[in-house]
């Protein structure tokens, strides 16, 4: 009887067709997902938070009182250039402050107190030396993002420049013919007065790598959870005997242990948990200890990486439990493929299409990196991520288990058990 000789099953068409789809569809669907997000981050974006502030005292000309930067405001706050891509939220210095400093505003706009009193002060023929040019002030959060502080920045500078030369016109227009008396330097200045000037509304550490350790750390506790419970899956089926345990050349092969698949998706869950411990330790370890990254609450940081770990584990050992082999294709798209572009740390969620902007609801990484956010950056405030963190981890857990229990007690009900094919006695009699 001749043999078969094994590279023969390079001619079976189905080999490739079956392969041929899944790599493609997963290449496909990886290219949607992540250029897509981002191939267009100003067209898509919609309601960007920022902030629009006017600490301008105003002055009394003439028994009116005259407030450039109540115009200012109001002026940006009206206006449809941007079409809806910025959400000017106006309001006082400290509500500012605050919100940056939870990471709800991208950015902001403030106008002094001194803005018109400086602005009235160029057009002073009377005025001797050089005009000082009043300021408005840009402020930056990269804390909430790096690409969305950037388009804040660029939408609020061009905001501040265009009401700078409104006001201009406006003084031109009020001057008239005293404009001729003022030196040549005012004149320039009346035409534009205001200086554009760009500070950082929410100073990080150093070691906060711009922004994006929150992002980085979460992504590591993800692949944690979802790399393990791959492995955890696979350690459990062979303790269990339902696969061999091939060490290098070595097939080790134990007698099997019956279970059914409630039991064992119970069984690799245990060890989740076990080893989320060890595994957010050695996280926060290799983060804070070995790299230096800066970080506060280092006890709340340890339990929430030790819980987001154990919860993207579960859930992923339930994908693993009801879809078997073609688990990993799943968790890899659920758990890296739809979540990097929609954890809203590259790209703002307000900048992304709507379909990404759905899956950010739900998505893993975005609850995660969260409220890490929150813990790094924003001193653990449960308004800036943190709260919202927790509670969608326990939805999660609770969806994991039971979408995974639900459908393996099912499994079980119906008969499909994970018993290994018994050999026939002259197949056996073969092997030996």
């Amino acid at each position: 009887m001749n043999e078969i000789h094994p590279f023969r099953v390079l001619r079976a068409k189905p080999l490739w067709i079956a392969n041929g789809v899944i790599t493609g569809v997963l290449a496909l669907l990886f290219t949607v997902f992540y250029v897509g997000a981002s191939i267009d981050p100003v067209d898509h974006m919609e309601k960007l938070p920022v902030g629009l502030v006017n600490a301008d005292k105003g002055v009394d000309a003439g028994g009116k009182q005259v407030n450039l930067g109540g115009q200012i405001t109001e002026s940006i706050k009206k206006s449809t250039v941007n079409g809806g891509k910025i959400d000017w939220k106006v309001m006082d210095e400290k509500e500012m402050k605050d919100e940056l400093g939870e990471g709800k505003l991208f950015g902001a706009l403030v106008v002094p107190d001194n803005f018109t009193s400086s602005v009235t002060a160029l057009a002073d023929t009377s005025a001797t030396g050089a005009p000082a040019r009043p300021t408005l002030t840009v402020l930056t959060n990269q804390s909430a993002g790096s690409v969305g502080s950037s388009l804040a920045r660029a939408a609020t500078t061009q905001a501040a420049e265009s009401a700078s030369l409104q006001v201009g016109k406006e003084l031109t227009a009020q001057n008239g013919a005293g404009q001729a008396k003022l030196p040549a330097a005012a004149r320039v200045l009346l035409a534009d007065p205001a200086a554009v000037t760009v500070k950082d509304g929410h100073p990080l550490d150093s070691h906060s790598g711009l922004g994006l350790t929150a992002f980085y750390y979460a992504l590591v506790l993800v692949v944690c959870g979802m790399l393990s419970a791959n492995v955890i899956s696979g350690q459990v089926d062979h303790a269990l005997s339902y696969t061999h345990n091939d060490m290098g050349p070595l097939r080790l092969h134990r007698p099997l242990i019956r279970a059914t698949r409630v039991q064992t998706l119970a069984i690799s869950s245990t060890l989740m948990v076990g080893l989320s411990l060890l595994m957010g330790t050695l996280v926060m370890a290799g983060a804070v200890g070995v790299m230096g990254m800066d970080a506060a609450h280092l006890p709340l940081l340890w339990l929430f990486s030790v819980c987001a770990i154990a919860v993207s584990g579960i859930g992923a050992l339930s994908l693993l439990a009801v879809f078997g082999t073609p688990g990993m294709l799943v968790v890899t798209l659920v758990f890296i493929g739809m979540a990097v572009p929609t954890a809203g740390a590259t790209t703002p969620i307000e900048a992304l299409p709507g379909f990404y902007r759905f899956l950010a609801e739900f998505e893993p990484l975005r609850q995660i990196t969260g409220g890490i956010r929150s813990i790094l950056y924003y001193d653990a405030q449960g308004d800036a991520g943190l709260t919202r963190g927790w509670v969608m981890m326990a939805v999660g857990l609770v969806a994991a288990a039971l979408f995974g229990f639900g459908v393996t007690s099912w499994y079980d009900r119906k008969g499909l058990h994970r018993v290994p094919v018994e050999k026939k006695p002259e197949e056996a009699a073969v092997a030996v």
